[in-house]
């Protein structure tokens, strides 16, 4: 293929235009639903987007959103068969990423550039790309010439074609551009380039993000240490109110001369009771006395046992608007069960789909409904997507 050109910026700071900043809160405020390829088809059974017109006539011509126009000119010149690209608008593909803790791969699409058709049959639908993408990175793509699409490329100043950048979310209204790629890439080298960014860049990103970690792991100690230190506190103050109470009574025994049995013995008693916390009760800040928490332990202990059951398949589910849903099956439940439990939350805008794992790829369909989650591998954990199937 023809020579790429690859500007290796490093952490160039691009600030966006207003434009694509208030694209999401308008998107959210007129009820645009916001969703990816695993949406595209139509069913009955469920609402239509907001933003489609569907045509009365079959000669009418169907009016596309523009968060689809990109997905529906590439498929229908190249096939589905390409990376999970998120047919939303570019801050929410930020917004998704910033979420996974991973970078953005924009793709600006030219139809009628003599580079692009080749790049697009070759590279982006190459099952290389298409699994290191997916496994790696959030992707997003527009047209190059309408709505975001156009934007984007003059804010990065796009001079040539096909075009490929790796954009990160920043402080305030800007991102950090990390790699632009302009022109012909075999997928071979594609995923060389992006590989050495995510192994160069990542450290500095990654940095970041330890770094908030451990901020939020020294909030969390100290939130401890504060609540061991009003304990100890509490308790002292019980001990020094039961130790009082030890005393009064020792007085009034005296005061009365009576023996150390019978009749003086339970009042002291009482008040002992009174101070002394039960083992069972537990003491707040006030001085009052809550009820036992056995019953919450037990319960406690029954769903920390749940959680560790080795009978028990987790699976995350992402849906194309950037939901996440995760959902507990047995070992021995089958692919169909997903499907069920999928189709029982009666999600809008999804209609014929497949699920998919990222890396390596695999595909769950109708052939794989009854394998059960160990024999496919998904036990005892694993992440699937959902893609349209025809």
């Amino acid at each position: 293929m023809g020579a790429a050109s690859c500007n290796g910026i490093v952490r160039r700071m691009v600030s966006l235009p207003r434009s694509i900043i208030g694209g999401l809160s308008r998107a959210m405020g007129h009820g645009i639903d916001l969703v990816g390829i695993g949406g595209r088809r139509h069913n009955n059974q469920h609402q239509p987007l907001m933003n489609f017109q569907w045509p009365q006539h079959p000669q009418e011509p169907l009016i596309v959103p523009e968060e689809w126009a990109f997905l529906t000119s590439f498929e229908q010149q190249f096939g589905s068969t390409h990376p999970f690209f998120y047919a939303c608008q570019f801050m929410e593909a930020l917004k998704i990423a910033e979420e996974e803790h991973k970078f953005v791969f924009m793709y600006l699409h030219s139809p009628q550039h003599p580079f692009t058709p080749s790049f697009c049959r070759e590279t982006l639908s190459s099952e290389l790309v298409t699994q290191f993408l997916d496994a790696n990175f959030v992707c997003w793509g527009a047209l190059a010439d309408r709505g975001e699409g156009l934007q984007m490329a003059a804010t990065l100043n796009a001079a040539s074609f096909p075009f490929c950048a790796v954009v990160a979310p920043a402080p305030g209204n800007t991102i950090a551009v990390l790699r632009q790629m302009e022109g012909p890439l075999s997928p071979a080298e594609l995923v060389e380039i992006l590989q050495r960014t995510v192994e160069e860049q990542g450290l500095a990103f990654g940095g970041a993000a330890a770094q908030v970690k451990e901020e939020e792991r020294t909030r969390t100690r100290a939130r401890e240490q504060e609540k061991i230190r009003a304990d100890r506190q509490l308790r002292e103050e019980q001990d020094s109110a039961y130790l009082e109470a030890l005393k009064l009574d020792r007085e009034k025994e005296k005061l009365k001369h009576l023996p150390s049995g019978g009749r003086a013995q339970k009042p002291a008693q009482a008040n002992h009771e009174k101070f002394r916390p039960n083992a069972t009760q537990k003491q707040y800040g006030n001085g009052k006395i809550a009820p036992s928490r056995i019953r919450e332990t037990q319960h406690e202990e029954t769903t920390s046992n749940k959680a560790n059951d080795p009978q028990v398949t987790k699976i995350l589910i992402r849906f194309p608007n950037g939901e996440r849903r995760e959902q507990s099956f047995l070992r021995t439940d089958k692919i169909q069960s997903i499907y069920r439990y999928i189709d029982s939350l009666g999600l809008p805008g999804v209609g014929n789909y497949k699920l998919i794992s990222s890396f390596p790829r695999r595909v769950f369909g109708v052939d794989q409904m009854g394998i059960t989650l160990e024999d496919a591998g998904l036990h005892p954990r694993a992440s699937l997507f959902l893609e349209p199937s025809e």
